[in-house]
């Protein structure tokens, strides 16, 4: 399962120069032709709601292989989402498709990644096929 947070939904036409010009719906399709020989399945939720990204985590957290996560915003403040991957049995990746590290300092500190099995940060939307990859 891949889960996107806030204003992640805007991806090809929220600050094209960060995130780059692709919609993440385009890229899902990319990304199901690239594991479409594996025994993969990939699905996807996006939601601006800490409380559905909650629910969401406490739905799947112990029948998934794995959660590819970009919490976007809410990584740098949600203590909930961190308790709730600590809480779940199934890995979390964390995703981030800018380099955090090279942008406002607030972004650079995550609540959520000693939560998590590893964090991709930088690669653009790469970084979700690389997390898939790991539970490969």
């Amino acid at each position: 399962m891949i889960i996107n947070g806030p204003n992640l939904n805007l991806l090809g036409r929220r600050q094209p120069e960060i995130y780059g010009e692709d919609t993440f719906e385009d890229f899902m399709l990319h990304l199901k032709g690239k594991f479409v020989d594996s025994d993969i399945e990939l699905e996807y939720f996006q939601s601006n709601h800490e409380g559905e990204l909650l629910d969401k985590l406490h739905e799947i957290g112990y029948d998934y292989d794995g959660i590819v996560l970009n919490a976007g915003a809410y990584t740098h403040t949600s203590v909930a989402l961190a308790d709730a991957i600590a809480a779940i049995e199934t890995p979390v990746i964390e995703v981030h498709i800018s380099n955090v590290h090279k942008r406002e300092a607030f972004r650079h500190h995550s609540y959520l990644s000693p939560h998590c099995e590893g964090v991709i940060v930088g690669f653009g939307l790469r970084g979700y096929e690389l997390a898939v990859q790991y539970f490969v």
